[in-house]
């Protein structure tokens, strides 16, 4: 059923061109290119990460010009313009990732800075890399004008010795050298195929995961998500994105807080768990919720997981890449199913103003490989884990892993390079429980991801015989008994700044819980002598985030939200 179409408010952008005092504004938007008939349309505003630093972001000046066009076709005056993206692949294993998840709020705040300060009607928003996504979105929600997002896409698995590979399989033979499973040739060989078009990393990892996120949410044009980076279809739908946004803004409407909704949050948690997806989402989805000021926290993200079956066999747990899922229906694939068994709230609205239940309706439904007719396992692909190591919460994905339950004693580092080294060495042993801590949101600062150490010890045939517990984050692409996003963190004084080498500890994901056995008048006699380690002073960007972040269960947000 069509929405009815409601009172259009006063365009924002005619305080920038109407009146005897905007002679000089018009004279700016002239010097544009911008001609008499122009200055009475509708401002889009289309914002993107475009660049050249990462094979993510660099075809999306090329979407971008194509949602102009489509803005132009369909009446309005396209303003395009770029955020700055920092890229987990360029900065990972190094200081650099301190500035991987500050990327997302830089993002959002610049995105806000530029439609606000030069009054846009609406907004075409692209992204494509791991915190670029969020950030759009969150911005979108912030702005709440008339709005349409679009993913770059994902680039094309490469061909290694009859098999598909992706960055992945890099990652983890650095470790397989090390450990002597595998000659440097045939690291060089996969380093060489391993990525061979531009988009981004195509398993389940972050970057997919918040694009099915996306289309979950009702923020992008369905079928989007999965649509790989150069397939001919891209162009196509960065256009139509641009006109998507001119008849939200001739309808009114539906805008992203009408999108974003507690049931629709719920439900992206839903699609997330269902297919495996990255850990990062339970970091971004309270963020955006935030931004439409909607509490949800990593305990809603528990609940929404629990009651989610795992229904796709999507890499890093599984078999299968975002380019198999498009082929099997895309991300509407997976919501058919969740819908069909009861799991998702069918009345969210989506961009067309349908609900997402008759958006559903008629599509074909699992294929029965990419996803599953019958749960690959009772309970979605992440679980979030309490104890007396994490009150407030840590994340293990669960999707692939053979043992739920872990064992061991614990080998403490208060920063990544300390552990690195260790495991870099192959001086980590079975039973281990690696604690990398002083790695959160504040301490950091930045919340670094850990895929670089993650992925040593996969390489190293170490994958479930070593346990990794952190207040940081990681990657989509990590597998393994790695357990994230341990909340409170280290800086703040959290429980696991209390924990010492040789300390024994429970990982049992069945139980959900992470528990430190020692005994309560031991850890407050080691709290009462605990000190934060002192740290090298921080620059401008790094000392701003470090003084305002949050904790990583309510989404690591660095300001007081939206209102409803």
């Amino acid at each position: 059923m069509a929405r009815r179409r409601r009172v259009i408010p006063i365009l924002p952008s005619r305080v920038t061109v109407e009146g005897l005092d905007r002679a000089p504004h018009r004279a700016f938007l002239r010097a544009l290119g911008v001609s008499g008939a122009d200055l009475g349309k509708p401002f889009v505003g289309v914002a993107s990460t475009d660049s050249r630093v990462t094979p993510c972001n660099a075809l999306l000046g090329e979407f971008a010009r194509e949602a102009c066009a489509g803005v132009r076709e369909a009446g309005g005056v396209p303003f395009d313009f770029a955020a700055a993206s920092v890229a987990d692949s360029m900065s990972m294993n190094h200081a650099g990732m301190r500035y991987s998840l500050l990327s997302r709020e830089l993002i959002a705040d610049s995105v806000e800075a530029v439609a606000r300060g030069h009054a846009y009607d609406a907004l075409v928003a692209f992204a494509g890399c791991d915190k670029t996504l969020p950030g759009m979105m969150m911005a979108m929600v912030r702005l709440d004008l008339p709005s349409v997002f679009l993913y770059g896409g994902a680039a094309l698995p490469g061909r290694w010795q009859g098999r598909d590979v992706t960055v992945l399989d890099t990652y983890e033979a650095v470790g397989a050298v090390l450990a002597g499973d595998l000659p440097q040739s045939a690291l060089d060989e996969l380093e060489r195929v391993c990525l061979p078009s531009l988009g981004s990393c195509p398993g389940q990892f972050t970057a997919n995961t918040m694009a099915m996120v996306s289309e979950t949410l009702g923020l992008a044009l369905p079928g989007t998500a999965t649509l790989p980076a150069v397939a001919e279809g891209r162009h196509a739908a960065a256009r139509e994105a641009g006109a998507a946004v001119m008849r939200l803004l001739r309808d009114g409407g539906p805008r992203p807080r009408e999108l974003v909704t507690r049931k629709s949050i719920e439900n992206a948690c839903a699609a997330v768990a269902a297919t495996g997806g990255s850990t990062n989402a339970a970091l971004h989805l309270p963020a955006i919720a935030h931004e439409a000021g909607i509490r949800f926290d990593l305990d809603d993200f528990a609940r929404v997981a629990r009651r989610t079956p795992l229904i796709a066999d999507m890499k890093p747990g599984g078999r299968f890449l975002a380019r198999d899922l498009h082929a099997a229906g895309g991300v509407y694939t997976v919501l058919h199913e969740l819908l069909r068994r009861g799991v998702l709230h069918g009345d969210c609205l989506t961009l067309s103003g349908r609900t997402l239940e008759q958006a559903l309706a008629g599509h074909a439904g699992a294929d029965g490989a990419v996803v599953h007719r019958e749960p690959i396992m009772a309970t979605g692909g992440l679980v979030v884990l309490k104890g007396n190591l994490c009150p407030d919460g840590g994340l293990l994905k669960v999707a692939g892993l053979r043992s739920l339950v872990f064992e061991g004693r614990a080998r403490v580092f208060d920063s990544e390079e300390a552990c690195a080294a260790v495991v870099r060495a192959r001086k980590s042993r079975p039973g281990d429980v690696l604690v990398i801590r002083y790695e959160g949101p504040r301490g950091g600062p930045g919340m670094r991801e850990m895929l670089g150490v993650t992925a040593l010890i996969y390489g190293q045939g170490l994958g479930e015989k070593v346990a990794l517990l952190t207040d940081g984050r990681f990657s989509g692409a990590t597998r393994g008994m790695m357990i994230g996003y341990v909340s409170p963190e280290a800086a703040v004084g959290g429980p696991i700044a209390l924990v010492r080498d040789g300390d024994r500890i429970t990982i049992d994901a069945r139980k959900a819980t992470a528990i430190l056995h020692v005994p309560k008048a031991e850890l407050a006699a080691r709290r009462r002598g605990w000190k934060a380690p002192r740290r090298a002073p921080l620059s401008g960007a790094l000392e701003k985030y470090a003084r305002l972040v949050g904790q990583a269960n309510k989404g690591a947000v660095t300001h007081s939200g939206g209102r409803k």
